[in-house]
């Protein structure tokens, strides 16, 4: 009966880890279609590649290390477009994409991963991933203009959520705002149903200006803000898996899914949680079942990533931007907390996080590349600690 019951919760804390990704981090996506004008059903094959890179890899480096390895797609990353949209075509985009998945799988089978972390200091990049999704935390309070009722009560049940049900809480969020764009008569309903996605080829174009300015930036946010807490968050719990076999799996289900619009797959964080402690199953050995089940449950999403798509478009835009926005919230906090841990690196820091939320652009090169750029200068020449005769 024990086992049963085990086996009942991990199913259970794997399908809650997907309900709070597509709750939260899928947002920013719909979000930053709306911003590059992408045609729906490009944004479904998008949520299709997304769903079934992060099922399938999640599933079966769970079932092969017997460990609840919890993939899921780069939000931070997504967040990246919302600045580069619409001067970037969807073509180069995959492209970036490719180039990314190419380069975590060089970064994985060469073993460079912590050599990478070591090299940019955590303030750094903590500065630059700030700024990236600062945006979407403004815009939160900026939707209040054109819905302030909405986005008052979705703000209300944020802290409500934050106060008694944390794990739950962007969930909490997400029915609240739609409990009240539904009562307001501000939704379209009518047209769900269950529909089955249809991926979208894109052919890729590459452009050494999109490397720079999204490739490389993709690539830093994915190891410093998900692979670095993701592997924190498995061996605090206990597990140490292979750090090379997981970085090349990621990046192998990164590059099959990056022409129809997949964007990085890499370790979960936050929701990984929800699958390594006790609640998910009361045997550690046996938690893996955690992220088994977080997979399957990806990949139905994935097979009616339509009917997910149309569910969103069915709420307003106000919604959509209040909720990418509130879920974003924990993640500025956390690396802003990062920019203030270490004396030395404040000052760059903050000169990171200034120039890649001003959105700047120099040379065909975005605001992330020039903030690390300006951090890392900062940092060389005013941060380390001089050397006294």
């Amino acid at each position: 009966m024990v086992h049963r019951q085990g086996s009942l919760t991990a199913w259970v804390a794997g399908f809650l880890a997907v309900l709070i990704s597509y709750a939260g981090p899928l947002v920013i996506f719909v979000q930053a279609a709306h911003a590059g004008q992408v045609p729906t059903s490009q944004l479904v094959s998008w949520v299709w590649g997304i769903s079934m890179g992060a099922g399938v890899s999640g599933l079966l480096l769970s079932w092969w290390f017997r460990m609840p390895i919890i993939t899921a797609w780069s939000a931070p990353g997504t967040a990246l477009l919302l600045s580069l949209f619409p001067g970037i075509s969807m073509p180069e985009v995959v492209g970036a994409y490719v180039m990314a998945a190419l380069l975590l799988i060089l970064i994985g089978v060469t073993g460079y991963f912590e050599k990478i972390l070591a090299f940019i200091p955590k303030g750094i990049a903590a500065g630059m991933m700030a700024g990236i999704l600062f945006q979407f935390g403004v815009q939160a309070f900026r939707s209040s203009v054109q819905a302030p009722l909405l986005v008052l009560v979705m703000l209300a049940a944020y802290l409500a959520g934050r106060r008694w049900w944390p794990r739950y809480g962007i969930v909490v969020v997400a029915l609240a705002g739609f409990a009240v764009a539904f009562a307001s008569g501000r939704t379209h309903l009518g047209e769900l149903g269950l529909e089955l996605a249809q991926p979208v080829f894109i052919a890729p174009q590459f452009s050494l200006g999109v490397f720079f300015s999204f490739t490389i930036p993709l690539v830093l946010v994915s190891l410093t803000g998900q692979f670095l807490p993701g592997m924190a968050v498995l061996q605090l719990a206990g597990y140490h898996p292979p750090t090379r076999a997981v970085v090349t799996g990621a990046g192998l289900a990164s590059l099959v899914t990056a022409c129809f619009g997949g964007i990085t797959i890499v370790l979960a964080a936050i929701t990984a949680a929800l699958c390594t402690g006790r609640d998910a199953h009361p045997e550690p050995g046996k938690r893996y079942l955690a992220g088994i089940a977080n997979g399957v449950f990806y990949l139905i999403g994935g097979t009616f990533a339509a009917s997910i798509v149309k569910l969103f478009t069915a709420f307003p835009k106000e919604l959509i931007a209040a909720l990418a926005g509130l879920a974003l919230i924990g993640a500025i906090v956390s690396n802003i907390r990062l920019m203030s841990e270490e004396g030395g690196y404040v000052e760059p820091s903050v000169i990171t996080f200034l120039a890649t939320a001003s959105g700047m652009s120099l040379f065909g090169l975005g605001a992330a590349f020039w903030g690390v750029v300006f951090g890392m200068a900062a940092y060389w020449l005013i941060g380390r600690p001089r050397k006294t005769a």
